[in-house]
């Protein structure tokens, strides 16, 4: 396999959209989307000589793409003075699990009551799962719970990167509106 090579002198005329819509669909905010953009192109060129050729331009621009989506969604998260809570989905006690993220005041200072909101936030979340479409369930929990990504998804369910995007859209709008009349 031929090792790829960098040309940040076409980076904008050939990534610059499909890294806008990119970062559009996860951050919402124009403004913000471009902004990540042009933080992706400075990292990248900042980072060239790290690029070792072994994926494409654009699959290394996303990787860092998604780091600067991460990085900003943590930076408004520690803004408000909120941090990570674990929720686990396994049975096993012991077991670290899976976690999403609730935001709390102070990790450190858990109260009775804290615990019992996570518990419940936990069942509610699964709860509304299950009451998706199956396909929309699966979808939904590959993409955001377990975090492929959209080429993983779209291969091993054969279906279209558009297609995945009307499913995940979905998922969200039913689990929104669960969540509000079971959780909120």
């Amino acid at each position: 396999m031929e090792q790829q090579k960098l040309n940040p002198n076409l980076w904008v005329d050939l990534y610059s959209d499909y890294l806008f819509n990119y970062s559009i669909s996860r951050v919402s905010d124009r403004a913000i989307a471009q902004d990540l953009v042009q933080e992706t192109f400075l990292a990248g060129l900042k980072s060239m000589l790290n690029f070792k050729g072994e994926a494409s331009e654009r699959t290394w621009l996303i990787s860092i793409l998604k780091r600067k989506i991460i990085d900003h969604y943590r930076k408004i998260n520690s803004k408000k003075g909120q941090a990570e809570v674990r929720i686990n989905y396994n049975t096993n006690e012991d077991s670290e699990g899976d976690w999403l993220e609730e935001r709390v005041a102070d990790p450190f200072d858990k109260t009775a009551e804290d615990q019992l909101m996570n518990e419940e936030l936990g069942d509610a979340i699964y709860y509304c799962l299950d009451k998706l479409p199956k396909k929309q369930a699966e979808v939904f929990k590959l993409k955001n719970i377990l975090g492929y990504d959209t080429d993983t998804i779209c291969n091993e369910l054969n279906i279209t990167p558009s297609n995945l995007w009307v499913i995940i859209h979905r998922a969200r709008t039913a689990l929104a509106d669960c969540m509000e009349e079971k959780w909120l």
